[in-house]
């Protein structure tokens, strides 16, 4: 079974999450939105599919990451969370919560060895393509 299929998101505090923003438009051009910048590629395997990456800075006291103690937290792709899901409980890995489903995917967030928070995303790009219009960073 195919676990990861790329990077969805990468998430991080800071003590302005607007300012920094802000900088990184004005600085390095990305697209903001009111939660980062929404990052457009094309599918590898089907390069006529569009596929989206988070990025995002996090207000330094969130609790979001928790229980890690780290100031970041990556997003994985993934292709089908219930089976993965199964084989990580299977393999003894920390499950943090239960899958949760929305309109753009489903998320599940687990621990790694070194107490790193990691949220996995089974996504449902085609929700940001008709929502996101092309506002994105490419």
């Amino acid at each position: 079974m195919k676990k990861v299929t790329g990077i969805g998101g990468i998430f991080f505090k800071s003590s302005d999450p607007e300012k920094m923003k802000e900088w990184y438009n004005k600085n390095l051009g990305l697209v903001i939105d009111a939660y980062g910048s929404p990052f457009e590629f094309r599918n590898a395997n089907d390069p006529e599919k569009i596929n989206y990456l988070q990025w995002s800075p996090f207000k330094e006291d969130t609790s979001y990451f928790e229980p890690s103690k780290k100031d970041f937290m990556i997003n994985y792709r993934v292709a089908n969370l219930e089976a993965l899901v199964k084989e990580l409980e299977k393999s003894g890995v920390t499950i943090c919560d239960e899958i949760e489903t929305y309109e753009y995917g489903k998320f599940v967030h687990i621990m790694d060895p070194e107490g790193n928070k990691i949220e996995l995303w089974e996504p449902v790009d085609q929700v940001f393509t008709d929502s996101l219009n092309g506002k994105t960073t490419k």
